[in-house]
């Protein structure tokens, strides 16, 4: 079965996930562009490396500068945003935007190096050094800024449920919920939401450190819904149309931000220069296009909320 092979392989590669920094050599993790296991990538977009860049002020900069590459903080099992196919090429809309910041930041975006780092461990992994920037379905909120910085928004998506095709019963939503066991990734903005508004009871929530864990859960009859952003779970349901859906009925708005260390507001500006000179020029366009576009869901790139 297609999305049990894709979620079983996710899994065994989350096990590992916390400890590795996984460069572009590194074994699959899973599927690219939505797709099963053995899927490929295909060509990822071509981007310019920019020539004689310098962000004076950013001291994560003059890091990266000096270690003559950038690394990346990523997700590795979400289809269509950030994945990795059979042979170990990561794919998907969150994968190009990263690339697209390091060929404007003056590197070449296919000599990355990647780390895989759970939502959890997302501002400890920012703050200590361990990443130049993340990128990864990575919610700007008050409460991380105290902890880091966001380049964008460059997407914004909305909560959503994940569900059983043939169960009908959570069709109105989050108000839905009561009595439903619900999963999400640890650490995650839509976990918390779901406690801090009480949807459903404790004992019924279930978390794990990937998505596709919890997706798992949803096929075995463990667990009654999957909850995240909609753009993360329209992924999940394209690669297993027979047996799940998306409800359709989000409950809230989640502004995807790059992650970037708390007082770099050099670096964070250059940034926010990448991405505005990506929705002007239609890269953005292009690499939505390419990616989550798939899913045949139009899109635009949204304001930026500069600080």
């Amino acid at each position: 079965m297609r999305m049990r092979t894709l979620v079983a392989t996710v899994g065994v590669a989350a096990l590992a996930l916390t400890a590795a920094a996984c460069g572009k050599d590194e074994p699959s993790a899973g599927g690219g562009n939505g797709g099963g296991a053995s899927d490929s990538c295909g060509d990822l977009h071509k981007f310019t490396t920019a020539s004689g860049v310098d962000v004076a002020g950013s001291p994560t900069f003059t890091k990266m500068k000096s270690a003559g590459k950038v690394t990346v903080g990523v997700k590795a099992d979400q289809p269509n945003l950030g994945y990795k196919d059979a042979d170990g090429k990561r794919c998907g809309f969150d994968i190009e935007v990263a690339r697209m910041v390091s060929a404007g930041l003056g590197f070449d975006p296919d000599k990355i190096e990647y780390k895989e780092i759970p939502s959890a461990n997302r501002e400890t992994a920012i703050a200590g050094g361990e990443i130049d920037y993340y990128v990864g379905t990575y919610s700007i909120t008050d409460k991380r800024k105290k902890q880091v910085s966001f380049a964008g928004p460059y997407f914004i998506a909305g909560q959503d449920l994940l569900v059983r095709k043939d169960d009908t019963s959570m069709d109105a939503g989050k108000t839905a919920l009561k009595g439903k066991k619900v999963c999400s990734a640890t650490g995650s903005t839509p976990i918390q939401r779901v406690k801090d508004e009480q949807l459903t009871e404790a004992s019924n929530i279930s978390e794990f450190k990937t998505y596709s864990e919890c997706v798992s859960q949803l096929l075995d009859k463990k667990v009654d819904t999957v909850t995240t952003d909609d753009a993360i779970l329209k992924g999940y349901a394209a690669t297993a149309p027979d047996q799940l859906r998306v409800v359709g009925k989000p409950f809230s708005t989640e502004k995807y931000g790059i992650g970037l260390p708390l007082a770099d507001k050099a670096l964070r500006d250059k940034v926010n220069s990448i991405l505005e000179t990506s929705a002007s020029d239609g890269t953005w366009k292009a690499i939505y296009g390419e990616t989550l576009g798939k899913s045949g869901s139009d899109s635009t790139p949204p304001p930026l909320e500069k600080y």
